[in-house]
């Protein structure tokens, strides 16, 4: 098993509309970067753990634990021409871009960006490293841990 940290704007695909979905469980589309792209792709497995985090919003962080449901398929806004995700060079014979769903497993406290940056253990972590805007990042094992620890510590 592998563990992952999926960011996802709020106020357009947040913690609370994962939630709110059939079954707590929903696409996670419109991920436009190839290296995002072949995470989903080629390393996801079905039971995969991730950390949802709020990003470009007032206090990014952690919000949630979640889990691969469903391996990658194709995302279909990349076919729809209305859809800001649309990619006219891609075809339903050789979509570019894929998704996996993803299934609620709980909401958390928030961890902070901040609070994440606080600890040593987690200099590595990728999405603390300088220029890093990857959507969906791996999460070493002892990352994974530490973090885990921090969300049932409480602040």
């Amino acid at each position: 098993m592998r563990h992952w940290l999926m960011k996802s704007e709020p106020d357009v695909f947040g913690i609370d509309h994962l939630a709110k979905e059939p079954g707590r469980t929903a696409a996670w589309w419109g991920v436009r970067n190839y290296q995002a792209r072949n995470f989903m792709r080629d390393d996801m497995s079905v039971g995969d753990l991730a950390f949802f985090y709020h990003s470009s919003c007032a206090e990014p962080g952690i919000v949630g634990l979640m889990k691969v449901a469903k391996k990658a398929y194709p995302d279909i806004t990349q076919f729809d021409p209305a859809s800001e995700y649309h990619d006219p060079k891609s075809t339903p014979e050789a979509p570019r871009w894929m998704n996996v769903d993803m299934k609620l497993v709980k909401k958390t406290r928030l961890v902070p960006l901040a609070e994440l940056r606080a600890h040593p253990e987690l200099a590595s972590l990728r999405i603390l490293q300088r220029g890093n805007r990857l959507s969906i990042t791996p999460v070493e094992p002892a990352e994974w841990a530490f973090i885990a620890g921090l969300i049932d510590r409480g602040a």
